[in-house]
């Protein structure tokens, strides 16, 4: 739910009894797409921004912080990425930070909105910078159709850069689609998933844990990182390895990444995965 009073857009968590505003200029864009309803604005302190269902999405200001996070800690602990699909992510920016790593031979994005694409091209083109790059392929369908054609063992790397899980995303966070997540990663492949607000949506968490492990994944742990025009301010990715632990970080190769991060390091990457002891213990696997 959103709302537009004296040039602020708001949007208003209703189930959490919070609400995040930011001072807008102008609106730049407005579509109904056949999915959903799609708005960009140009704020006064954080640049365009992009609502989709009245829920901020991404902002000039603050996106890098979210997809570094959802690409690099994935990428620099398995221990060679070379096929990553990315589910979701239509705005781009997830498969822009997936392909700096040239350890990566091939970036497939399934998105199920195009326009979520076209308009990202066209108001934040610093996010569609590697569209072109020929390692990658955008596919415009149902992310969850795809991976279930999958052939087994074909993927390295699974990203779920989705929305939350209502609306075309729910079966995203389903158990069908963590077995044929499964299914489709070879030995020792990872996916990620963004998980939503800690402090806010714990049953969310709770059962992304529950589900992914019920569907045989062999470790999962979630990170946290900041992200200040989502509820609460503070988000979080989880992770997800088949037949083994969530560990291995490339240090080496982490510290000698051959592209600037403004929020990922490797000491970022082992103190997002330091969860405060209400987090632990919400999240501890049932003995």
């Amino acid at each position: 739910m959103s709302a537009l009073d004296d040039n602020w857009f708001t949007e208003i968590a209703q189930g959490t009894g919070t609400a995040f505003s930011l001072r807008i200029r102008r609106k730049l864009a407005d579509e109904q797409t056949p999915y959903q309803h799609i708005e960009i604005y140009e704020t006064t302190d954080f640049g365009r921004l992009m609502v989709i269902d009245g829920c901020t999405m991404v902002s000039s200001r603050d996106n890098f912080i979210y997809h570094e996070m959802m690409a690099h800690p994935v990428l620099y602990t398995h221990a060679a990425p070379r096929d990553v699909l990315i589910i979701g992510g239509g705005d781009c920016g997830t498969l822009r930070e997936v392909l700096r790593h040239p350890e990566v031979g091939t970036a497939v994005q399934v998105e199920i909105d195009e326009r979520v694409t076209r308009l990202a091209e066209q108001f934040f083109p610093e996010l569609c910078e590697l569209n072109d790059d020929p390692r990658a392929t955008l596919h415009f369908g149902d992310g969850i159709q795809w991976l279930k054609d999958a052939p087994a063992d074909s993927l390295d790397v699974v990203i779920v850069d989705s929305t939350d899980p209502i609306g075309p995303a729910e079966g995203l966070f389903s158990h069908p689609f963590y077995v044929d997540c499964l299914r489709a990663l070879r030995p020792g492949g990872m996916v990620v998933q963004q998980s939503e607000s800690p402090l806010l949506h714990q049953k969310i968490l709770v059962d992304m844990h529950t589900t992914l492990r019920g569907a045989g994944f062999g470790d999962v742990r979630t990170l946290q990182f900041p992200q200040p025009i989502y509820p609460s301010g503070w988000w979080s990715a989880t992770v997800a390895r088949k037949d083994e632990a969530v560990a291995g970080l490339r240090e080496a190769d982490a510290q000698a990444r051959p592209f600037e991060t403004r929020y990922y390091s490797p000491e970022i990457h082992r103190a997002a995965f330091v969860l405060p002891p209400f987090l632990q213990a919400l999240l501890a696997a049932p003995s």
